[in-house]
């Protein structure tokens, strides 16, 4: 690899997510492994949430990477590097979604089982008792399994708002639709969701 252009440059690791981006279009390859080391967990958990599948996420985050080295000069500078790199994940879930669809075997008895904690970071309760952390893994589980049940759409506005924390306006950018969308897609998704786990849910007060 060719040297620094510029031995004033800071450290990699100390430049933002655009300036390493910004190097890596000038064929920097530190500088982009630099951004690989920052972004391959949430990548990665993003698709894995998304799929419920973690056969397919290494294989896809990698693609992600590639794809980011490949379009590196179509990179418009000042633009936030975070919103690009999970337009190209999100568009690669959306691939792979509607090929399993079209393929009808896309549940594998693995990925419905299968329980995730990636991309939601757990406190650990010293005090919660084994049974209690069963009940709690499963209710995860559950969360993960009824999640790969919303439509598409709904499935990545929620992924990206309530698990990654994206703004609204970087979910309306990534998904390539308006603001207003991205709300209702995401209020949407919820009440699909809570529907979906309701039988899960303590009851309230009065309910029978």
């Amino acid at each position: 690899m060719a040297p620094d252009r510029d031995p004033q440059l800071p450290a990699v690791v100390s430049l933002s997510d655009e300036d390493l981006m910004a190097r890596v279009a000038e064929d920097d390859e530190r500088a982009f492994r630099e951004l690989v080391h920052r972004f391959q967990g949430r990548i990665g958990g993003l698709i894995r949430r998304v799929l419920n599948d973690s056969e397919s996420v290494d294989d896809l985050t990698q693609e992600v990477f590639v794809r980011v080295f490949l379009h590196r000069r179509n990179y418009r500078r000042g633009s936030k590097f975070s919103t690009w790199a999970f337009t190209i994940a999100a568009n690669l879930a959306k691939n792979e979604i509607r090929r399993r669809v079209r393929r009808r075997n896309w549940f594998s008895l693995e990925a419905l089982t299968e329980v995730h904690h990636d991309s939601v970071p757990q406190l650990a309760d010293r005090t919660e008792s084994r049974e209690q952390t069963l009940e709690r893994e499963q209710l995860q589980g559950e969360v993960g399994k009824a999640i790969t049940t919303l439509p598409e759409t709904f499935r990545l506005a929620l992924v990206l708002r309530d698990i990654e924390g994206l703004s609204y306006e970087e979910i309306a950018e990534v998904l390539g639709v308006p603001g207003g969308t991205v709300r209702s897609r995401i209020n949407r998704a919820r009440s699909m969701l809570e529907h979906r786990l309701q039988p899960l849910l303590p009851r309230r007060d009065g309910e029978a």
